[in-house]
């Protein structure tokens, strides 16, 4: 069964967790089609800007309990080992591909699922929105994909502490309020609000983008100095490229200008 449906839209991804009858609950296959897409995406230069988002109303419920974390507790350490690795694999593949990701959170988005929505670079939600991180729940640490450092530059220490050692469910409103989603939007526009912000980036610059992706990423374990410098160099490669260059001609021409990522 294909749970993960992915469809290109001209410059934009579209990721689709498709399996709305049990929430969008993640297999091990839909990991490992999350890797390898996302992996994928380096080399096609022709997609932009990728959509995360799920089908049926709700964003993804997390690991499916009877396909994931049941086989977990009769499996080897071995395979244990190898499918925390998978999931690990998947945020850095997200962080690795070069095209900004936008989120789009509606109902469910536990577990696994708010990790993927966290490591996106975008969120946009409703007030509906579901958002908890259950590894608590089921007997885990908040040590899940990422979440003690991805989440914590997102909210805050404390407010990531507490939802990840409480497990606590929030909505819409307060992950808006905590800096979680970029903005709240009426469910039944959720999707032309996704697409628009995905549709914008688009038509930006995209090597531009992808460094900006990059440098936001690299400099967590810089500091301010080492940052400084980093962003001298990378500012003067952007400096020298075409993109640079159309956009001071289409100013000069006062038209708007048309990126070609080179």
């Amino acid at each position: 069964m294909q749970t993960v449906r992915w469809e290109e839209e001209g410059p934009i991804a579209l990721v689709t967790f498709d399996r709305p009858e049990r929430k969008n609950p993640l297999t091990f296959e839909a990991y490992e089609a999350l890797h390898a897409r996302f992996v994928a995406l380096r080399e096609r230069t022709h997609i932009r800007a990728v959509i995360l988002r799920g089908a049926g109303g709700n964003f993804c419920s997390g690991g499916d309990v009877h396909e994931i974390i049941g086989p977990l507790t009769r499996a080897t350490p071995a395979r244990i080992q190898e499918f925390a690795a998978l999931t690990c694999s998947v945020v850095e593949a997200m962080r690795a591909c070069p095209q900004p990701i936008v989120a789009a959170v509606d109902g469910v988005c536990m577990g696994a699922g708010a990790i993927l929505a966290a490591a996106s670079d975008l969120r946009y939600g409703t007030e509906r929105a579901r958002i908890a991180f259950l590894f608590v729940r089921v007997g885990l640490s908040g040590a899940d994909m990422g979440a003690c450092a991805i989440l914590p530059r997102i909210v805050g220490l404390g407010r990531a502490a507490e939802l990840l050692f409480t497990g606590r469910e929030i909505d819409g409103r307060t992950a808006f309020a905590w800096g979680f989603l970029n903005d709240l939007v009426d469910p039944a526009q959720l999707d032309d609000r996704v697409r628009a912000v995905a549709s914008t980036i688009a038509r930006g610059p995209s090597l531009a983008h992808a460094t900006t992706k990059r440098m936001l990423y690299d400099e967590w374990t810089m500091s301010l100095e080492e940052a400084l410098a980093a962003e001298a160099l990378t500012q003067a490669a952007c400096m020298q490229t075409n993109d640079f260059r159309r956009a001071y001609e289409a100013f000069v021409e006062r038209r708007a200008p048309v990126f070609e990522g080179d």
